[in-house]
């Protein structure tokens, strides 16, 4: 393969709800392109871009592929994405290294839950869109209806470029508004013929084409002026008009595709040959420090690290885009994230499994793939010669869904954490956490589904069987009173014994607390609790009645139990100890009675002084269409939820509540349920809060019930 400059290259993702067509459609711009020299089929299970095991097996992508395709002496990197929003992720950092987003539209459904979860990723990265309208050669596809969707929920800049002339059973033929020319596909696609419009069409096709100016016009002063002067553009001016609606998100081309039967994929790909932006013709990228890193293959090399994947006979492989300068193969460079070096030993261009193609120079703005790195993961940055940018990782979305997992197998433990660490390198947004609060295996990811394929992995790919069970809930305990307390721990067992005697008085700590008055504060510690919240010991001891050398073994005593707490065993928090009086013996007075003296203190004091269970809040946010609301906001109240407030966002409703973590299992299956898959939602921690009396008592007994078990 050529070595391509930046401005030969575009990088585009394919986007979109499940079942768009994506996939199918990076089949057949590999196709166009050369790479391949025959359509494989999700049906047939021989796509380049669904060649993983589990991917064949469900016949829908759950990971990003990276391909590409030749065309027109340029070079399009083409990531093929997931469509369940459970592997937004792979989303989220395809679109962090492409400049285009093309949005796969299934005219049989129009807009939906994916459409708007992609457009919300495209937005948020101020990304340019073209719109594919794919699946016009079924009976129920509706082009207009669809447009009118996409016009309703994204607005009057999605500009209509080519429409059908016979959408339906038999699709054939596409009017391209910007050519004004007639495209005729053979039966069973292929090569069109090009002609003149027919004079049947010519007015419709005048009619849009005239709006489609309009649009364009919008989208600079100077063609605006033009258009007001001559009334039209040439099509010299509609490709600068275009590319400039793009790039400042003015304008967004809707294109026709019937991608299973490689129609109107050649013009698509022409389109955004010509029409997409370069990597040098998108605003730069920024490092961490803000600076602009200029896509110049003349610069020092930068090259960012988007993903990882573990691949048959390869083992771990690094997908990267090359930000600055360019990048051979023998290249040492310096990872920002670790300060190691390494060494780029092999360079590849990849379309899938099947075509992995050895490069020796990648420039850049272009995307490429190495193996056998030493210490280098997704989200790091490389860079050679005097570079020393560092870019921003890629913000995966907050979790929504957790398990707690375990091996069926006990002996199987230890591997299964091992499994899931390496899982977690190739998708982010699987997080596994051993609590040791807990005691459980945790894993946490984007939903049911997501966490579903990673027990498929882990059963049938590194062969050990796994369980699901319902997670345990990090409860807080605290105080809401004062209380007082005070224990004598005395051991006698010939020769010198143990004796300590510790008196405290504890109190709730709040920010705007005053120390308490009744006994002089002599020294003060202060320790901030990792699990959140913190406690302060105050030294009150007057006249030597316990020797300052105890005092640390006391905190030692306080600290193990704010670690199990006296009511459920959970973690205490937010308690200020005052320790005023004590007694000590000559000889038997040691570290260890002192700490033990101070545990039984303190949870007698604990259980006297009005003690509260917490629960964590998460602030949840709901997308969900208008005729579905009640039921989602029925839902949410029998979950304990406090609804905070409603804003429309398009042709949807954003419920804005709190809800207790508790509350939360298994969701995002309800959610789907009771809204057909149309709905989304995310969860971000909040706060603690005091649970409701009758939940405190059950809690209680559970707690008792599992202790007499033990």
């Amino acid at each position: 393969m050529k070595v391509y400059q930046t401005n030969e290259i575009k990088n585009i993702a394919l986007v979109g709800g499940a079942k768009t067509g994506k996939t199918t459609l990076a089949e057949s711009m590999l196709l166009e392109g050369g790479v391949i020299n025959r359509r494989g089929s999700v049906d047939e299970k021989n796509s380049v871009s669904d060649y993983r095991e589990i991917e064949l097996e469900r016949q829908n992508s759950v990971s990003s592929t990276v391909l590409y395709s030749e065309v027109n002496g340029k070079k399009v990197n083409i990531i093929d994405t997931p469509g369940f929003d459970d592997f937004v992720g792979e989303v989220v950092s395809a679109l962090r290294v492409v400049d285009t987003a093309v949005m796969v539209v299934n005219a049989q459904n129009g807009v939906e839950v994916g459409t708007e979860i992609a457009w919300r990723s495209t937005t948020k990265n101020e990304m340019p869109v073209i719109f594919a309208i794919n699946h016009l050669e079924h009976e129920n596809s509706n082009f207009d209806e669809t447009v009118r969707q996409l016009k309703s929920n994204f607005g009057g800049s999605c500009t209509v470029c080519q429409y059908p002339v016979n959408a339906g059973l038999g699709f054939d033929s596409v009017v391209d508004l910007i050519q004004m020319k007639l495209y005729k596909f053979p039966e069973g696609g292929g090569k069109p013929e090009i002609t003149d419009i027919p004079d049947a069409e010519k007015g419709k096709a005048e009619e849009m084409q005239a709006a489609m100016i309009e649009d364009l016009a919008a989208a600079d002063e100077a063609l605006m002026e033009k258009f007001f002067e001559e009334g039209t553009l040439s099509e010299a001016d509609m490709q600068a008009g275009l590319k400039i609606g793009l790039v400042n998100r003015g304008m967004f081309p809707i294109m026709c595709v019937n991608a299973k039967h490689n129609m109107g994929v050649g013009r698509l790909l022409q389109f955004i040959t010509n029409n997409a932006p370069s990597p040098d013709e998108v605003a730069p990228a920024k490092d961490t420090e803000g600076n602009d890193v200029k896509c110049d293959a003349s610069a020092d090399a930068a090259l960012f690290v988007f993903k990882t994947s573990i691949e048959q006979h390869l083992g771990e492989v690094s997908y990267f885009k090359v930000y600055a300068g360019e990048v051979s193969e023998g290249t040492d460079m310096i990872n920002q994230t670790t300060g190691n070096k390494e060494r780029i030993s092999q360079l590849m261009i990849t379309a899938g499994a099947k075509s992995r193609e050895k490069v020796a120079k990648v420039a850049a703005g272009d995307i490429a793939a190495t193996i056998k790195l030493k210490s280098t993961a997704t989200n790091a940055t490389l860079t050679g010669g005097k570079a020393d940018h560092k870019f921003p990782n890629i913000e995966f979305p907050n979790s929504k869904f957790r398990v707690a997992v375990k091996a069926v197998n006990t002996g199987d433990d230890e591997k299964l954490g091992g499994i899931l660490n390496e899982i977690s390198k190739t998708d982010q947004t699987v997080i596994p956490k051993q609590s040791r609060e807990l005691k459980q295996l945790i894993m946490e990811g984007q939903g049911e589904l997501h966490l579903n394929i990673v027990k498929w992995i882990i059963e049938n790919q590194y062969k050990i069987p796994v369980e699901y069970i319902a997670p345990k809930i990090q409860y807080r305990e605290t105080i809401t009173k004062n209380a007082k307390a005070d224990y004598r721990h005395k051991k006698q067992s010939g020769g010198s014994g143990q004796f300590g005697e510790v008196h405290m008085m504890i109190q709730p700590y709040s920010e705007d607390m005053v120390d308490q008055t009744e006994f002089p504060i002599r020294g003060r510690e202060e320790v901030q609790l990792e699990w959140g919240g913190k406690i302060i010991m105050h030294n009150c001891i007057v006249g030597g009645a316990i020797d300052a050398r105890f005092m640390p073994a006391i905190m030692k005593g306080l600290m193990e139990k704010m670690e199990e707490g006296p009511l459920t065993g959970s973690y205490a928090r937010d308690i200020v100890v005052n320790i005023y009086d004590g007694k000590m013996h000559p000889v038997d007075s040691n570290e260890i009675s002192f700490k033990l003296a101070s545990r039984h203190a303190f949870r007698d004091a604990f259980k006297n002084a009005g003690p509260k269970i917490l629960e964590p809040i998460y602030d949840v946010e709901v997308l969900v269409p208008e005729e579905k609301m009640g039921d989602v906001m029925t839902d949410l109240q029998g979950r304990r939820a406090i609804i905070m407030g409603m804003d429309a966002e398009g042709n949807y409703q954003k419920i804005k509540a709190k809800v207790p973590l508790a509350e939360m299992n298994r969701y995002s299956t309800a959610l789907s349920s009771i809204t057909s898959g149309r709905a989304m939602y995310e969860m971000t921690y909040a706060e603690y809060a005091p649970v409701p009396g009758d939940i405190q008592d059950t809690l209680l007994k559970e707690y008792e019930a599992s202790l007499e078990e033990e």
